[in-house]
């Protein structure tokens, strides 16, 4: 009997100690028997969004976002000089692999919502790497993000800026980055998001709901072709109540060239989308590719590594 129970105790603890390294083998895909795929994207962005890439250990991003104004319609042409004399949302922010699993980041927005003066903290953590095999198929990364708006609030009770506390300040985005590169030149990503917004104008939503597609071509070595498109899911009231009011909602659509030069990635894009945060882009987008109010923009990301072994060296 004794005989009996070693033995099951024994296979029990083998099979665990097999699950785990299958389990371990799932998420941890850096072995030489499952080598990962490398650069899904060349960047932590798509244009407007996340790809599920990440910072390395102690690297440190410096990143400069810019949205120009509209390069025709109403605001747009030759009196504004195509947008250049305007600038809709100017993001500055630091973000940093604290491992090569997890990164954070602070920002501060100029912000082309309802809210602006925004500072926004960020997490991203990728959960699993495609692998060049097969056994892992897909990348997966996950995203959340806090922002708040520093501006004055406004005195009419009824508008979105109108901030009764602290609270009313602050909103949230979780984010699901799901990535699949197809070969050496395509990449394809869904990004299921979760928008919440503490404050929000009379009709419009708090949480909403939208679905990101993303993708890049590659052209050359240090060269693709980007694009993103998102698509809220705003109820049929709310959107036929802000009609009657003049306003209309968009899916932001962007479009750009990636460029790769050393420790820079450089993004040259044109978006429907005037502004940069996931709380402001993807509720309250407000302008149309077809009536010309869409704009040019960039996206500069210069990365360093901090206390690496080569900065030890004497």
């Amino acid at each position: 009997m004794k005989k009996m129970v070693l033995l099951m105790l024994y296979t029990g603890i083998s099979l665990y100690a097999q699950a785990q390294q299958d389990l371990s083998q799932l998420f941890d895909s850096t072995g030489p028997a499952h080598p990962k795929v490398l650069y899904t994207y060349k960047g932590t962005r798509i244009i407007m969004g996340h790809s599920t890439d990440m910072l390395g250990k102690h690297e440190l991003d410096v990143r400069v976002d810019h949205r120009f104004g509209d390069l025709g319609g109403e605001f747009g042409g030759v009196k504004t000089f195509y947008g250049i004399d305007n600038s809709t949302d100017i993001r500055i922010g630091l973000e940093y692999g604290i491992t090569n699993r997890l990164m954070a980041g602070l920002g501060r927005s100029k912000g082309s919502g309802a809210q602006h003066q925004l500072i926004d903290l960020l997490l991203k953590y990728r959960l699993v790497e495609q692998t060049r095999d097969g056994y892992v198929p897909v990348s997966v990364a996950l995203l959340g993000t806090a922002v708040m708006s520093c501006m004055t609030s406004e005195a009419d009770p009824h508008q979105a800026a109108y901030f009764g506390g602290a609270s009313d300040r602050m909103s949230y985005v979780a984010q699901s980055i799901i990535a699949r590169k197809f070969g050496d030149k395509l990449a394809f990503s869904l990004s299921p998001t979760y928008v919440h917004r503490n404050r929000v104008g009379y009709m419009d939503e708090n949480n909403l709901f939208a679905l990101g597609v993303g993708g890049r071509l590659k052209l050359s070595k240090r060269i693709g072709i980007v694009a993103e498109y998102f698509y809220p899911f705003r109820s049929q009231a709310s959107r036929d109540y802000y009609k009657a009011q003049g306003i209309t909602f968009y899916n932001p659509l962007g479009v750009g060239l990636e460029i790769e030069t050393g420790g820079h990635v450089f993004h040259l894009n044109f978006t429907n989308s005037s502004a940069i945060q996931e709380t402001q882009f993807i509720p309250e987008t407000t302008t149309s590719w077809l009536q010309g109010q869409f704009r040019w923009g960039f996206n500069i990301s210069r990365r360093f590594t901090l206390f690496g072994k080569k900065d030890w060296k004497k």
